[in-house]
């Protein structure tokens, strides 16, 4: 899992295109909108395209459900795995 989360903190400034900023300096349980990467709603598109390219997993665009994959790395990572394994 730590292998997916890195990987994914890679997919993150690279689909964002967030200078000055390395995967190490995003912490895994750090929230990704408002408060930690300060990202808004047009990120969350871009990286959810990101991820639907990457690891072919499909999100809905307002759900609840979604929005809780969104909250930190980790989050983001364990749903890739799970939707991995189906």
């Amino acid at each position: 899992m730590l292998a997916l989360e890195q990987e994914i903190k890679g997919l993150v400034i690279e689909s964002l295109n967030l200078e000055d900023i390395t995967p190490d300096d995003i912490d895994t349980d750090a929230p990704l909108f408002v408060e930690g990467l300060g990202l808004d709603s047009i990120d969350a598109l871009e990286l959810g395209l990101a991820l639907q390219k990457r690891y072919g997993v499909s999100l809905s665009a307002d759900s609840a459900e979604t929005r809780a994959h969104f909250a930190s790395v980790r989050a983001l990572a364990a749903f890739v795995a799970s939707a991995r394994k189906q």
